[in-house]
């Protein structure tokens, strides 16, 4: 089974992105995500044999509990670079809670067997991969674009999410859910 951690988006977020999406995808013909799939993802674990899934829940389960924080939606970018893309993604950010989550989840899963991350973490939201199809107009949506937020929510849980390939693109599952402390009980 291929898995990895993530958090959900808000429903608000998730309809205002489906609407930017509805305009940006009749002027490139990529390789978009589905609204549905949007997700953050907090770590990649890749495959993972079913016979373990329970040991792996229960280091999810056992982290430190981490405080909930807020996470906004704003504005686009390519990976690798604008001039070379490969990616388009919304930009993700959240403060440090967002990688001191993805720092706990790493420490959590190293012992399994999961490696860590070497990379710095990068939140974002991938909308569409882009091999090698023209993206002119599409670019040029979007410098005409004026707003460029599409939301903000607070993050109280992650999920464990269950990859499946199908014939449309990969089907997100979640397996579980881990709980994040309210901001207002740290401390009491």
């Amino acid at each position: 089974m291929r898995l990895f951690t993530g958090i959900a988006l808000a429903p608000g977020v998730q309809n205002t992105l489906a609407g930017v999406l509805r305009d940006l995808r009749p002027l490139a013909a990529l390789n978009w995500s589905p609204v549905e799939n949007l997700h953050i993802t907090s770590k990649f674990i890749g495959q993972w044999p079913e016979e373990r899934l329970g040991e792996l829940q229960a280091a999810l389960e056992g982290m430190h509990p981490e405080t909930g924080f807020e996470v906004s939606i704003a504005r686009f970018g390519y990976f690798p670079n604008p001039h070379r893309p490969h990616t388009l993604f919304a930009g993700v950010h959240a403060g440090a809670g967002l990688a001191e989550l993805a720092g706990r989840i790493d420490e959590a899963l190293e012992p399994l067997g999961v490696a860590r991350e070497t990379r710095p973490y990068a939140p974002h939201l991938t909308l569409a991969r882009i091999k090698q199809q023209n993206i002119r107009a599409l670019r040029e949506h979007i410098a005409k674009m004026t707003n460029f937020d599409f939301g903000t929510f607070p993050v109280t849980e992650f999920h464990l999410y269950l990859s499946k390939p199908a014939s449309t693109g990969s089907v997100y599952r979640p397996l579980s859910s881990y709980a994040l402390r309210d901001a207002a009980s740290v401390g009491a």
